[in-house]
């Protein structure tokens, strides 16, 4: 378990968990009020699992918060930290689920994932919204280059500036998308001195243990485990030691 937050900190973490709650508890899922009345008693445990059903059911960033919030205060920080990062995923623009993965991981001396600068760049935006800006940013240069055609009408300038517009920016989803896609291999330990295993066995060889909450890449499944990537090596964890942001 962890020692008791400081009192800044205590402040910080019952301040998010009021900022995630108005804009869910219009919501008539009763899974998610369940969870937010569980989490205000304090029984935490509780909250997990329905704030985890509520999830699993709607997935939203504000849910995924207050899981992640639950999912810490019972001492559970690779949860926690899996929790918020996958609200992130949802909403970058979440400043308390940023504030609160900052705090984490300072507080247990976890590095964050290393990204390639594609990979940032699809952070920037959720994930459904690169899709749509490479969506119409391709039909809009299509329609723009055959329209006129079509129409028999003789392309203008202006034609021309909004065809390279949309091109330009088809063009710069493509990386993004690439970084969505090799995003959704990333994940993180669940559980505290989990082995790093030579090979998928029980009596393998422990290359290493790792902390809870410790970043890697999910490379390949081998029956109940998973072949994964962190910075310290590569080896075998067992799946329920290990989970992907990726819903």
């Amino acid at each position: 378990m962890f020692a008791p937050l400081p009192f800044k900190v205590q402040g910080l973490f019952f301040l998010l968990s009021l900022l995630a709650a108005p804009a869910l508890a219009k919501s008539p899922d009763p899974s998610f009020l369940a969870g937010t009345q569980a989490y205000h008693a304090a029984d935490y445990p509780h909250a997990v699992e329905q704030f985890r059903a509520s999830a699993t059911l709607r997935p939203a960033s504000g849910t995924l918060q207050n899981l992640g919030l639950a999912e810490w205060q019972r001492g559970s920080n690779g949860p926690a930290i899996l929790a918020w990062e996958q609200s992130l995923s949802l909403d970058p623009f979440n400043k308390e689920t940023r504030m609160n993965l900052r705090f984490a991981r300072k507080t247990a001396q976890l590095e964050a994932p290393d990204l390639a600068w594609y990979e940032v760049l699809s952070s920037w935006l959720p994930v459904n919204w690169w899709v749509w800006i490479a969506s119409i940013s391709f039909w809009l240069t299509i329609a723009i280059a055959l329209l006129p055609g079509i129409l028999r009408r003789r392309k203008a300038g202006w034609h021309q500036a909004i065809a390279a517009l949309g091109l330009t920016m088809f063009l710069l989803t493509l990386p993004a998308l690439f970084g969505e896609h090799t995003r959704s291999r990333l994940g993180f330990v669940l559980q505290k001195d989990t082995p790093l295993r030579l090979t998928p066995t029980q009596d393998a060889q422990v290359i290493t243990r790792l902390a809870s909450g410790e970043p890697a890449r999910w490379e390949k499944p081998r029956g109940n485990y998973v072949l994964i990537r962190t910075n310290r090596g590569l080896g075998w964890v067992e799946r329920a030691q290990f989970s992907r942001i990726a819903w």
